[in-house]
C-alpha cells in the first residue's frame, strides 16, 4: 500500500490531494495526545484542578490532523 503524507502546519493549508488531485485547504481536526495530558497534570498538581480544561481547550497544546474535505482521505499530521 502506498501512503502520501502531505507536509502541513498547525493551520488549514492549500494542498493537492495525493487521493482525488483537487487543490483543497485542508480540514484539520486537533487531537489530543499524551503531551496534552501531561500539561494538565502537571496544572492540576502545581496550579488548581479547574485549570486542568486549559490545554484541552488550546490547539497549541494539541495534534492538528489534516484531511481532504473532499474525498476525506488523510493528509498529515502537525505535531506540537
Amino acid at each position: 500500500m502506498n501512503v502520501n503524507v502531505v507536509a502541513v502546519g498547525p493551520k488549514p493549508s492549500q494542498v493537492t490531494c495525493p487521493s482525488c488531485r483537487a487543490t483543497i485547504v485542508t480540514r484539520v481536526d486537533h487531537k489530543a495526545t499524551t503531551k496534552t495530558h501531561v500539561i494538565a497534570l502537571i496544572l492540576c498538581l502545581f496550579l488548581c484542578w479547574p485549570c486542568v480544561c486549559v490545554p484541552y481547550c488550546m490547539d497549541s497544546c494539541q495534534n492538528a490532523d489534516h484531511y481532504c474535505p473532499n474525498c476525506n482521505s488523510y493528509l498529515g499530521t502537525y505535531q506540537q
